[in-house]
């Protein structure tokens, strides 16, 4: 069963959010992820489980949704002035987010829960944003810019796939900068 993406921004639906959300990560602190339950979750976050099952349909799904929620960018990506400088402070500080054990247990949670935004696992749509802000940047300052599809495929996805397969030994900020370097040499020269 899938989870909903799309739910009321007020109201008791986004009461109820919040309080399972709230109960959800509170819980996975003190009992951690092998010992939590739905019911767990639902008495302290004051709803019945039925509730927490209609609408995440199990507890990967509600996981997931409550990791994409922390997954999400609090901010915008550094704008250094120039493309360039900006992918390899974005690559650099992406890698340290993803390769930290937060991080990466989130990016898992997003994945195995099946949480999706309009189709699209969370990560990448938060990912691409980010990409996106840099790229329309450039273009502004009148500066060539790859596609947000070409700055994924060459930097994001090669970072969170060695992270996700355990290949996570030499996936740190210099790995980073060689790949958002090798991203724009190719793009030239394409």
């Amino acid at each position: 069963m899938t989870t909903k993406t799309a739910t009321r921004s007020g109201g008791r639906s986004a009461r109820v959010q919040s309080a399972v959300h709230d109960a959800a990560r509170e819980l996975l602190e003190e009992v951690g992820r092998g010992a939590l339950t739905v019911p767990m979750i639902a008495a302290r976050a004051g709803v019945t489980p039925s509730t927490i099952y209609r609408r995440w349909g199990d507890l990967p799904a509600l996981l997931s949704d409550v990791a994409a929620q922390r997954l999400r960018p609090e901010s915008g990506p550094p704008d250094t002035g120039s493309f360039r400088a900006d992918l390899l402070a974005w690559s650099e500080q992406f890698v340290e987010e993803m390769a930290s054990e937060p991080g990466l247990a989130l990016v898992r949670d997003v994945i195995c829960g099946g949480y999706r935004i309009e189709g699209v696992a969370p990560c990448l749509v938060f990912t691409a944003g980010q990409i996106t802000d840099m790229v329309e940047r450039a273009v502004a300052r009148g500066e060539p810019a790859p596609s947000v599809e070409y700055v994924v495929d060459r930097v994001a996805a090669p970072i969170v796939y060695r992270l996700l397969m355990g290949a996570c030994a030499d996936v740190d900020a210099a790995y980073a900068r060689r790949l958002a370097t090798q991203c724009l040499t190719d793009w030239r020269q394409t």
